[in-house]
This record gives structure tokens, C-alpha cells and sequence, in this order.
């Protein structure tokens, strides 16, 4: 881990140091995400956070489908289903 203190240009502009920039591997023209949580700050590139999300939401779709099934699956349904298909 490393901490460096930086100071806040007058236009809320921040430098990230270069030991830093190398280590996160973020180069010139990379796009970052800043997040905010209370007094904290974090800096993520965007394909990391992408991967991250991705990792958060790779199941979510099972979820979703077993969670309707609990309030689609009824014999109310059924019913409406053959009325459809006449």
C-alpha cells in the first residue's frame, strides 16, 4: 500500500502521482471512475470496475428468474395460460 498526500488545485483538480499511475496501471488518456462513500474517495479504472460489477451481477439473472417463478407459478397463472392458447 502507498500514501502520498496531494493537494486540490482551485479548480478541484487533483495530480495522481506517478509511482501510483504505474502501479494501478493507468496511463494518459485512460478513463477512471471516481466513487464516493461518506469522506471517502476511491479511484477505479473503468474496465476494472466494469469486471467488478460484472463479478457482483453474474448470477443475478438465476435470482431474478427463481424469485418470479415463486409468484408466476400459481394456478391463477395456469388458468389465464389456457384461456390464452384457445
Amino acid at each position: 500500500m502507498i500514501i502520498k498526500t496531494i493537494k486540490v488545485s482551485d479548480k478541484g483538480q487533483i495530480a495522481i502521482p506517478q509511482i501510483i499511475r504505474e502501479q494501478a496501471g493507468i496511463n494518459k488518456g485512460d478513463s477512471i471512475i471516481l466513487i464516493q462513500e461518506d469522506s471517502k474517495i476511491m479511484i477505479e479504472k473503468t474496465n476494472k470496475f466494469a469486471n467488478l460489477i460484472k463479478e457482483d451481477f453474474k448470477d443475478i439473472q438465476k435470482f431474478s428468474e427463481n424469485s418470479l417463478k415463486e409468484v408466476w407459478d400459481n394456478k391463477e397463472d395456469d388458468i389465464w395460460n389456457n384461456y390464452l392458447k384457445k
